[in-house]
C-alpha cells in the first residue's frame, strides 16, 4: 500500500504543480497591463480600482455563501476546480465579445465597465476553484511538510507569473492585445488546459487510496484547534486584512507611477522588467520561506515578511533609475510572497480538517476583500484627491500614497505581533 500511496501522492503534486504554473502564467498575461488598459479607457485611477474591488467582493461572496459549504458537505475538491475553470473559460469569451462590440461603437468608458462587471460576475463562480484548491492542497499535506510544499508550489507560481509578465509586455502592444482579443484567447486556452489537468488528477485518485491517505494524514496532523487557536485564527485574519490593505492599496498607483514622465518614464519592456523583478524576488524566497517555516516556526518567518513590507514602499520615490526600482520592487516581492506562502501554511495548521472549505473561504475572503477594496478606498482616492483637488503633481501624490501604504502595513504588523506572534511562539511550535 505504501508504494501505491507514494506514487499517487507524487502524481497529485505533479498535477498540482502544472495547474499552479498555468494559473500564474495566465494571471501574468492577463492582469499585468489590465489596469493601464482600463485607465486608457476610463481616464481615472478610482474607476480602474473597481475591477479589483468588485471581482474580489464577488469571489468572497461566492466562497462564503456557497462553495466553502459545498466543499465540506460533499467533500468536493478537484471537481470544484474543474467546474470553476470551465465556467471561467466560457465567460471570458462572452465578456470579450461584448467589450469588442462596445469598442466598435466608441463607447470606451462603457466598454471598460463591461470588463469590470463581466470579470466580477465571472469571479463569483470561478471562486469555487479557489476553495477547492486550498482544501485539496491542505488535504494532501501535513503540518511537518506543509511549509516546504507550499513554498515549492509558490516557487512554481512565481515562475509562471514571471513568464506571463514577460509575454504580457509583448502581447499588450499598447492595448491591441485586449482590443483584438489575443490575450483573451490565450487565457481561455490555458483555462481549458487547467481544467483538463485537474480532471486527470481527480481520475488518478482512487477511493481506496484516498481513504489510506486520509488515515495517514489524520495520524500525522496535530490535534484539532482548541478555542485558543480559534481566537488566534480570528486575530490572524484581522491582522492579515490590514496588512494586505496596506500592501496592495498602491498596486494600481504603482503601475501608473512607473509611466510618469517626471519619474522613471518606463517603457512597456522596462515596466515588464520591474514587475518581473517582483516575481523573481518572490520565486527565490518561496522555497526558502517555506523551508524556514517548517523549522523555525510560521509566525517568526511571517513576521519577517511583514517588516520588509513596511520598508519597501518608503523607497519607491527614491529610485533614480529603472535598475534601482528593479532592486526595490524585487524586495517587495520577497515580502509579499513570504506573507502569502507562510500565511497559507499557518492557516492550514490551525484549521480543522472537517471545516477546511468554510474556514479557507474566510481566509481567501480576507485576502480578496482587502486586495480589491484597498485600491478603491485608499490608493485611488488618495491619489486623485491630491492631484485633482489640491493640484499636487502626480509624482508627489503617488509617493505620499506609498507612505500611507507603509503606515497601514505597520498597523497590521503591530496587531499581529501583539495578538498572534507573542502567543504563537509561546504555545504553538511547528513540529
Amino acid at each position: 500500500m505504501e508504494p501505491l500511496q507514494q506514487q499517487t501522492r507524487k502524481s497529485i503534486f505533479l498535477n498540482l504543480g502544472l495547474f499552479q504554473f498555468l494559473s500564474f502564467v495566465r494571471r501574468g498575461v492577463f492582469y499585468t497591463f489590465m489596469i493601464n488598459y482600463l485607465f486608457d479607457l476610463m481616464q481615472t485611477v478610482t474607476s480602474t480600482t473597481l475591477l479589483g474591488t468588485l471581482n474580489m467582493t464577488a469571489s468572497a461572496l461566492g466562497q462564503n455563501l456557497l462553495w466553502g459549504k459545498i466543499a465540506d458537505r460533499h467533500r468536493l475538491r478537484a471537481k470544484l476546480i474543474i467546474v470553476g475553470e470551465s465556467i471561467a473559460a466560457m465567460t471570458y469569451f462572452i465578456v470579450f465579445l461584448i467589450h469588442k462590440s462596445l469598442l466598435g461603437a466608441e463607447a470606451y468608458f462603457t466598454s471598460g465597465l463591461t470588463l469590470i462587471f463581466g470579470l466580477s460576475f465571472l469571479e463569483f463562480f470561478w471562486s469555487m476553484s479557489d476553495v477547492g484548491w486550498a482544501a485539496l492542497l491542505t488535504d494532501v499535506t501535513t503540518s511537518r511538510t506543509r511549509g516546504g510544499i507550499v513554498g515549492a508550489l509558490s516557487f512554481i507560481a512565481a515562475l509562471g507569473r514571471m513568464i506571463g509578465i514577460i509575454f504580457a509586455g509583448t502581447l499588450y502592444n499598447n492595448g491591441e492585445g485586449f482590443r483584438q482579443g489575443t490575450i483573451f484567447y490565450i487565457v481561455i486556452a490555458m483555462l481549458i488546459a487547467s481544467a483538463t489537468i485537474m480532471w486527470i488528477t481527480s481520475r488518478s485518485v482512487k477511493t481506496s487510496t484516498a481513504k489510506a491517505q486520509k488515515a495517514t494524514l489524520n495520524a500525522a496532523n496535530s490535534e484539532p484547534p482548541t478555542g485558543h487557536y480559534t481566537q488566534m485564527y480570528k486575530w490572524f485574519l484581522i491582522s492579515l486584512v490590514i496588512v494586505i490593505i496596506g500592501a496592495t492599496c498602491t498596486n494600481q498607483v504603482f503601475l501608473l507611477f512607473l509611466k510618469l514622465p517626471e519619474g522613471l518614464n518606463a517603457s512597456d519592456s522596462q515596466m515588464s522588467l520591474i514587475l518581473t523583478a517582483w516575481t523573481v524576488g518572490g520565486m527565490l524566497i518561496s522555497i526558502l520561506s517555506g523551508w524556514l517555516a517548517d523549522r523555525v516556526g510560521r509566525a517568526k518567518v511571517f513576521f519577517m515578511g511583514l517588516v520588509l513590507a513596511i520598508v519597501t514602499p518608503l523607497l519607491y520615490g527614491f529610485a533614480l533609475d529603472v535598475y534601482a526600482m528593479v532592486l526595490i520592487y524585487g524586495l517587495n516581492g520577497v515580502s509579499f510572497w513570504t506573507i502569502q506562502t507562510v500565511g497559507f501554511a499557518f492557516a492550514g495548521d490551525i484549521i480543522m480538517e472537517d471545516k477546511r472549505g468554510r474556514l479557507f473561504s474566510r481566509y481567501n475572503a480576507a485576502m480578496a476583500l482587502s486586495w480589491g477594496p484597498s485600491g478603491l478606498l485608499v490608493g485611488g482616492p488618495l491619489s486623485d484627491v491630491q492631484t485633482k483637488n489640491f493640484g499636487m503633481a502626480s509624482f508627489a501624490a503617488y509617493v505620499n500614497t506609498f507612505y500611507a501604504s507603509s503606515i497601514i502595513v505597520a498597523m497590521g504588523t503591530v496587531l499581529f505581533a501583539v495578538k498572534v506572534f507573542k502567543h504563537k511562539t509561546k504555545t504553538v511550535q511547528t513540529p
